[in-house]
């Protein structure tokens, strides 16, 4: 089947069968490799993507449930060598740890921050409540994801 999606602001088609994880599509023939699977049960949240701007788990969806949907993966957020704030401040705030669950968390992150732009610390932990991380005690994430809003609102207001 071919299905037709746009990918991080691009189109893009593939032939796939209809059932295939959305996380092996993007994993294997898309070659987009950011996202990862810690679980593959929709429980930890590693694989997170946007689905036409909402956080689902790659691994619970279908490749065939997104012909002519929006897809944005990590690879989507920015570029090595010009990483949105989201990524610079998991970096800065020391957010990022073994790198497993950061792609999901920054996800995460992001849908938050395009719905609320700025989150008190109860908002931050309730949109990441779905994103489980085995190396911190999540204060360093939430602190990055703050420090990503009060950038994007001074850089709003400029």
């Amino acid at each position: 089947m071919k299905i037709s999606l746009t990918l991080n602001g691009a189109p893009r088609e593939l032939d796939s069968a209809p059932l295939v994880r959305l996380l092996d599509a993007l994993r294997g023939p898309l070659g987009l490799t950011g996202t990862k699977e810690g679980c593959g049960e929709g429980e930890c949240g590693s694989c997170t993507v946007l689905l036409d701007g909402d956080p689902v788990n790659a691994c619970l969806v279908p490749i065939g449930q997104c012909e002519g949907r929006a897809i944005t993966t990590v690879e989507g957020l920015g570029e090595m060598a010009h990483l949105s704030p989201l990524q610079r401040c998991f970096i800065d705030e020391g957010g990022a740890q073994c790198g497993i669950c950061t792609p999901g968390m920054l996800i995460s992150a992001e849908a938050l921050l395009r719905r609320v732009p700025d989150p008190d610390e109860p908002t931050i932990r309730e949109a990441l409540a779905g994103n489980l991380c085995r190396c911190t005690g999540y204060q360093r994430i939430v602190e990055s994801v703050r420090r990503a809003a009060e950038l994007l609102r001074e850089g709003a207001a400029r």
